[in-house]
C-alpha cells in the first residue's frame, strides 16, 4: 500500500512534480485552455467615406483598404455583413474648398458621413453604425477645434461645435457617436446636446483615452487631417503618463460615457488591462492604422507569417480585455483565418 507524502502548502511545488507542458501536450488541450478568437461579431471595421460616387481610392500606406464613395462602401460591406460583422466606424472626408476654421461641414445635415449613415442604415439595418465626432479633417489647419488667438485649439469653443455633430450624426440614425477630439467635458457636452434632442438611444463610445502617439501617420494620410502646423499633444493623452491616462477614462465614465476606449491598442496592453481592472464598462480598443501597416509591412518582407500575426494580436486584445475590437482588419478577417 503506498503512503502519500505529505504536501506543505505554504510551498509552491515546482519541476519534476509540476510539468507545465502537461498543459500543452496536444491541440485539444491547448484549445479548451485559450482565449478564444474573437469572432467577427466583435469587430468594428473604421473605414473612409468621400463624396461622389463610385469612387475608389486606395489607400498606399494601409494595403487593403480605401477610401470610398457611399455606392462602393454599400458594395464592400454587403459581404461583411454575411459574416456577421459587429460594426462600422465611418470617418468622413470633404473637399478642401469646404473647409474652414471652425469645421462646420463636420455637422452638414447632407454631410458625407451623414449620408453614409444613412444610405448604411437603409441597407442593413441590424448593421450597428458609429460615427467619429471631430472636426479635424474638416478644419483648414486640421486641428480638432478652432483656435484661440494664441493659436491653441480652444476646448470650450469646441464643445459646442462637438454637439452639433454629434446631433447630426444621430439624427441621421447612427447608432453610437465616438467623440475623439479628447476636449475636457466632451462627453458631458454630448449626452446633454444629445437628451436635449430626444436622442437618448444614441449610445456614447468614448475616445476616453487616447494618446498622442507615433501610430497614426497612416490614417492621417488617409483621411489627409494631418495639423498644418504643431500636434495634438496639448489635448491628446502622453505615452509615459499613466495616471492621467487612467483618469481621463475615469471622467468619460462620470459623464456618461456608455463605452470606453483606449487607442492605441497593441502597445498599451497595460493600459488595457488596468481599465478593465478599473471599470464595469464595456471597453474597445482601437488596433490602429500604424499597427495595421506595421504587420503588413512585415509580412510583405517575408518576416512573419501575416495569418499568424494577426491572430495572435487579435488574441491579445482580447486577453487583455477588449470586448470589442476596433481593426482595419475586419474587412479581411473571414479570409484571413480560415484554418
Amino acid at each position: 500500500m503506498s503512503t502519500l507524502l505529505p504536501i506543505n502548502k505554504k510551498e509552491r511545488l515546482m519541476f519534476p512534480e509540476v510539468r507545465l507542458r502537461r498543459l500543452r501536450q496536444s491541440n485539444g488541450i491547448r484549445r479548451l485552455l485559450s482565449t478564444p478568437l474573437p469572432g467577427p461579431e466583435k469587430l468594428i471595421w473604421p473605414t473612409f467615406v468621400i463624396p461622389g460616387e463610385k469612387r475608389r481610392e486606395p489607400i498606399e500606406s494601409m494595403p487593403g483598404q480605401a477610401r470610398l464613395s457611399i455606392d462602393q462602401l454599400l458594395i464592400d460591406l454587403a459581404p461583411l455583413v454575411q459574416t456577421g460583422l459587429g460594426g462600422i466606424l465611418l470617418f468622413g472626408l470633404t473637399d478642401p474648398s469646404e473647409k474652414d476654421p471652425h469645421g462646420h461641414a463636420a455637422y452638414a445635415p447632407q454631410g458625407t458621413v451623414q449620408a453614409a449613415v444613412r444610405a448604411v442604415k437603409e441597407a442593413f439595418p441590424q448593421l450597428v453604425v458609429i460615427a467619429d465626432v471631430c472636426v479635424c479633417a474638416y478644419t483648414d489647419h486640421g486641428h480638432c477645434g478652432p483656435l484661440s488667438s494664441s493659436g491653441e485649439v480652444d476646448n470650450d469653443a469646441s464643445l459646442a461645435i462637438l454637439q452639433k455633430v454629434a446631433c447630426s450624426m444621430a439624427a441621421a440614425g447612427a447608432d453610437m457617436v465616438a467623440p475623439s477630439s479628447m476636449m475636457d467635458g466632451q462627453v458631458m457636452a454630448i449626452r446633454e446636446a444629445l437628451d436635449a434632442a430626444n436622442q437618448t438611444r444614441t449610445l456614447i463610445m468614448s475616445y476616453s483615452t487616447k494618446f498622442a502617439s507615433s501610430l497614426y501617420g497612416p490614417f492621417r494620410d488617409a483621411e489627409q487631417s494631418t495639423p498644418g502646423e504643431g500636434d495634438r499633444t496639448s489635448y491628446q493623452a502622453a505615452p509615459g503618463d499613466l495616471r492621467t491616462a487612467l483618469r481621463e477614462s475615469e471622467f468619460d465614465e462620470d459623464e456618461g460615457a456608455d463605452i470606453l476606449m483606449l487607442k492605441p491598442a497593441l502597445f498599451y496592453l497595460d493600459i488595457l488591462t488596468q481599465l478593465r481592472a478599473n471599470t464595469d464598462l464595456p471597453l474597445a480598443a482601437y488596433n490602429v492604422s500604424g499597427e495595421y501597416a506595421m504587420l503588413h509591412a512585415t509580412a510583405e518582407r517575408g518576416w512573419g507569417d501575416l495569418k499568424e500575426m494577426v491572430r495572435e494580436s487579435m488574441l491579445a486584445l482580447s486577453r487583455s480585455g477588449a470586448d470589442i475590437i476596433i481593426t482595419y482588419w475586419a474587412n479581411q478577417y473571414e479570409q484571413l483565418l480560415k484554418d
